[in-house]
């Protein structure tokens, strides 16, 4: 599983390489979702996500950036503007967004997952379509951004919930620490992951505060 720090050493940033970090980021997701029990699935502490919520999320606002990159740069820049701003780095979008967090910032809006207080049966039965999902909105992104300039990637605006308006190459930066964020997230509540390694739990703690 390819962890955030790896990603970060890689430094994607052309479309190349943004494309293999987006691969790379929908297989950690996959396979940590996928290693969970039934039980595991559906543990909440107290208010907080249960993982099969986040993978919902996840889902959600993956699919949300798979259709902004699938309309045309021109009708994007005609609604959201463009800039001649250089793209920020990888790791400098990072901090903003967990600086942003750390002020109270957080989902809203339609990227809440809906509460399941399903038993770990039924969350179970509904994890393989989830997962099903995240390989078919991760693939749908994936051939959407084959077709963006490198140009256009820094040209071109979207908006984020959280962010604002941020470049396009940036968007698919947040997207890639998207997922890495949340298994880290998820991975912190779980008795089994902080009983195997309270180093690895407290770096998911600094790094889902």
């Amino acid at each position: 599983m390819t962890s955030d720090s790896e990603t970060l050493q890689a430094a994607p940033f052309d479309r190349g390489t943004l494309i293999q970090a987006l691969s790379e980021a929908e297989r950690a997701v996959a396979e940590f979702f996928a290693s969970l029990s039934a039980e595991e699935l559906v543990v909440r502490v107290e208010s907080a996500w249960t993982p099969a919520e986040h993978l919902e999320h996840l889902n959600t606002a993956t699919s949300a950036v798979a259709r902004g990159f699938a309309m045309s740069p021109w009708l994007l820049r005609l609604r959201f503007g463009w800039t001649r701003r250089p793209s920020r780095r990888y790791e400098q979008l990072r901090e903003e967004y967990l600086a942003r967090l750390a002020a109270g910032a957080g989902a809203s809006g339609r990227f809440i997952p809906r509460r399941e207080d399903h038993t770990s049966e039924q969350a179970a039965a509904s994890q393989a379509e989830r997962l099903a999902r995240w390989k078919r909105v991760n693939a749908r992104l994936r051939a959407a951004l084959e077709s963006w300039s490198e140009r256009g990637l820094d040209r071109t605006r979207l908006e984020h919930p959280i962010l604002g308006r941020i470049t396009a190459r940036e968007m698919v930066f947040f997207t890639i620490y998207h997922g890495h964020h949340h298994v880290a997230r998820a991975k912190s509540r779980l008795p089994r992951f902080n009983r195997a390694n309270p180093a690895d739990n407290e770096r998911n703690r600094e790094v889902a505060p």
